[in-house]
């Protein structure tokens, strides 16, 4: 069963993404925007702060409240439901880290 994405999550994905174009850091001057797909839905986000301006990474807290599942003390989000994955967004396609890492080798 697929588990919440959370902070620590993205930063495993990003860290097994090092040195790839499957991280932001490196995909970002090709045209790529950070972002989440719903699976369930298949509704695609850009990555955003919490005041909607674009982030230049993968934040969670400019997720709308129907996926959020938790948020710490200070109102960040700190879990999202399991159906959000994170990837990229490009030409209006969504893609995984995987296809991003792989599409520019």
């Amino acid at each position: 069963m697929a588990q919440a994405l959370t902070p620590e999550s993205l930063k495993r994905g990003s860290q097994s993404f090092a040195g790839t174009y499957g991280i932001s850091e490196k995909n970002q001057p090709l045209g790529f925007t950070p972002g989440f797909r719903d699976e369930e839905t298949g509704v695609i986000y850009i990555s955003c702060w919490r005041d909607g301006s674009p982030a230049p990474f993968h934040a969670l807290d400019g997720l709308p409240d129907h996926l959020v599942l938790a948020r710490g003390p200070t109102g960040r989000v700190v879990a999202v439901k399991a159906s959000v994955i994170a990837g990229f967004i490009r030409w209006g396609l969504f893609y995984t880290r995987e296809q991003a890492a792989h599409c520019l080798d």
